[in-house]
């Protein structure tokens, strides 16, 4: 599973051929969110409130990317970093 951002211990990653809807994984101390790229809303999982916060203002701000890189995820080819919230 490909690591496409890591900021304040949060780690970003998404699968290559993951089932749908289209999302991304982000990890922090043990705990794992699976979150929608559209509704940027938790399906699977949880993260503390705050680290959750964190992650959506990130994935709002990389939205477009994070599409991008589903759809490259989808085809097998390489995916893009994407820079962390500072």
């Amino acid at each position: 599973m490909p690591e496409i951002c890591r900021f304040l211990g949060i780690v970003i990653k998404m699968f290559f051929d993951d089932h749908n809807p289209p999302h991304f994984h982000a990890e922090y101390s043990g705990q794992l969110a699976l979150i929608d790229i559209k509704s940027l809303a938790v399906f699977s999982g949880r993260l503390p409130p705050r680290v959750l916060g964190l992650v959506i203002e990130w994935a709002t701000l990389h939205q477009e990317e994070l599409w991008l890189n589903w759809e490259r995820a989808r085809e097998k080819s390489e995916l893009r970093l994407i820079a962390p919230l500072e």
